[in-house]
């Protein structure tokens, strides 16, 4: 009996001293190397995994920097242009440069500008909304204030004003990780320069409708008069569809298009007062 329990351990341990070799060989030939350099340059990076550089998180991108030769074209928002620096010159590589931006909301349109012209009563998202029909006003274009930007934000930049119910940035949290525009399905948040000491300035509509359908829906919408195009030295608006666009490239913050804007849909971000005009300030 001594002898059935003594070969019956014996097998045992044979068999899995057998098996253990058997996944040791197998790991040994399946193994995958990882460059330690991936590791380094992972911790180098922000750790949001926001997925603002078009990558599935901060390791997928760490482990781009590394593989590729030209880096050039990889860009972590959140981290900017500094760390991406830092991370080059440990990998012996050249990082893009890049001006610092911010996300910024593209429409005036609160509820005392656009008048609502019915309730929506379903599921509480701009995407569900926004493929079910317009909106909630005449304007088709504009902000519908469901929130799906803030619920994608990571770093708590966006909140939905109670009073406007217009998504609101706060520059000073915002990493221009971009997934508030990727997700807006009005396309009413783009990602702009943060301009010299955060000044901008931009159409804040964007409103393909003509002239008087537009303003009909909304008191701040552009009607694409093109009076700020021809108020700008620079070249920097031009108006196609009913609509003005400021070039930020182009722009020199001279300010000479918002006091010409009919409608008030030139806003300028940060700027001291103007003297002796009426531009729109915010």
């Amino acid at each position: 009996m001594n002898e059935v329990l003594l070969y019956t351990i014996l097998t045992l341990t044979l068999l899995g001293v057998f098996s253990a070799l058997i996944l040791y060989f197998l790991a040994q030939k399946f193994k995958v190397y990882e460059d330690p350099r991936i590791h380094v340059a992972e911790t180098m990076l922000p750790g949001a995994n926001c997925g603002g550089c078009g990558f599935p998180g901060c390791h997928g991108f760490a482990e781009a920097l590394v593989m590729r030769e030209d880096i050039s074209t990889l860009f972590c928002p959140v981290a900017g242009s500094e760390t991406m620096k830092k991370i080059a010159e440990f990998l012996g590589k050249v990082a893009s440069v890049q001006e610092p931006q911010v996300a910024v909301m593209r429409c005036g349109g609160s509820c005392a500008k656009r008048r609502h012209t019915n309730i929506y009563d379903g599921v509480a998202s701009c995407v569900v909304s926004t493929a079910l029909y317009g909106g909630e006003t005449g304007c088709v274009y504009g902000c519908i204030g469901k929130g799906d930007c803030v619920k994608v934000c990571c770093f708590g930049a966006i909140v939905i004003n109670p009073e406007t119910m217009l998504a609101e940035v706060d520059e000073e949290k915002c990493t221009a990780c971009g997934m508030c525009a990727k997700i807006c399905p009005k396309f009413v948040i783009e990602m702009r320069p943060k301009g010299r000491k955060n000044r901008r300035i931009y159409v804040n509509c964007i409103n393909h409708d003509k002239g008087g359908i537009s303003r009909k829906a909304c008191e701040v919408s552009c009607i694409g008069c093109k009076k700020c195009q021809k108020a700008c030295a620079f070249d920097a608006i031009s108006v196609e569809n009913n609509l003005a666009y400021i070039d930020a490239g182009l722009c020199r913050l001279c300010r000479k298009c918002a006091p010409d804007c009919p409608s008030h849909a030139i806003v300028e971000i940060n700027f001291p007062p103007a003297r002796n005009s009426n531009t729109n300030n915010q």
